[in-house]
């Protein structure tokens, strides 16, 4: 596993992250117990680029990841993100806030969570469309001034917002969900990334899990599961996209790695700067992603991919319509 620099404000981190947010909420029931030993299993793998945000569980998730941290928190890279607020009464409920009040008091509440001093990534989850980003980001780089924080993060913006973010403060990272599943970030995201040396985190490097070919049909789905609400999942949709994961599977059996391994090769032969987060709650799909470092793709073999799996092949959107607006601000 490779340490590798994460944007160009000196923080470091491995070369594969692992997303936490499903280990508390949104793909099924959560076990713990069975999280901690993958959370301590991927330090071991040396996996310790650990993504998490104060909105999974809610609040769940950070404190899940401090317990795990205790003993270990100078052998992991931290991410956490504010900015989505949800109704305790009401877990559906969404809202967006990145006032600078906002800002301090989230970070604060993440610190006692996490069981830590300082968090080494901090993101914006979401922009907030009523307060400018200039504003949302100075009161951020107040909280590295404080040493709460170490570097700032942005999910899901536009070029256009992290252009205007990185002039107020340097940005490390941009997260956003980037696979052979969805390809919006290669319109201008990725490059802008490149120019402005800020790292890209690549979330759902998996499509959700759909491109491990473990997915056959949607009644595989516990109730409670969020894919089952998602268009991509959904009727003609689940059925079109099935087809497409079986041609990753003949691709990947032909290369002798598994489906999921072929998809994150291919992220992450998409840039030097890009650092995939699959989430899991399986060691045994942990070691399966880990696996993807051995898998090398040829040019003629990307090729191979891109034909078969274009960027407008995935029918659906990404996120059900209500959703949508609070992407790319």
């Amino acid at each position: 596993m490779k340490i590798k620099a994460l944007g160009s404000q000196g923080i470091n981190a491995s070369e594969l992250g692992l997303g936490c947010m499903g280990m508390s909420e949104f793909y099924g029931a959560r076990n713990d117990e069975e999280s901690i030993k993958v959370l301590h299993h991927a330090i071991d793998l040396g996996v310790t680029f650990w993504d998490t945000a104060d909105m999974y569980g809610p609040f769940h998730n950070e404190e899940l990841v401090g317990k795990a941290l205790k003993g270990n928190r100078n052998k992991v890279t931290l991410a956490t993100k504010f900015g989505i607020v949800r109704d305790l009464t009401n877990p559906e409920k969404r809202g967006v806030n990145g006032k600078p009040e906002y800002v301090q008091s989230s970070c604060e509440a993440s610190l006692k969570r996490l069981n830590t001093d300082v968090i080494d990534l901090y993101y914006l989850h979401r922009r907030d469309l009523n307060t400018p980003i200039e504003e949302t980001v100075g009161a951020m780089a107040k909280l590295i001034e404080q040493g709460k924080i170490k570097s700032i993060g942005l999910s899901e913006v536009s070029a256009t917002t992290l252009r205007k973010a990185h002039a107020t403060y340097p940005i490390t990272a941009l997260q956003t969900e980037y696979s052979l599943w969805t390809r919006d970030p290669e319109n201008e995201i990725l490059q802008t990334c490149k120019e402005l040396r800020i790292a890209f985190v690549a979330y759902s490097p998996l499509g959700r899990g759909f491109l491990s070919g473990q997915v056959k049909k949607f009644e595989d789905f516990e109730a409670t599961d969020y894919r089952r609400f998602s268009p991509r999942f959904q009727g003609e949709n689940f059925d079109r996209n099935l087809l497409l994961v079986k041609k990753i599977e003949e691709l990947a059996s032909a290369k002798n790695c598994t489906p999921s391994q072929l998809a994150l090769a291919w992220v992450m032969a998409q840039g030097e700067n890009i650092f995939p987060i699959p989430g899991t709650k399986r060691i045994k799909y942990l070691e399966e992603n880990v696996g993807a470092l051995n898998v090398h793709l040829s040019i003629d073999e990307l090729k191979t991919i891109n034909d078969l799996f274009p960027p407008d092949a995935v029918a659906g959107t990404r996120y059900p319509e209500s959703m949508m607006g609070s992407l790319n601000g």
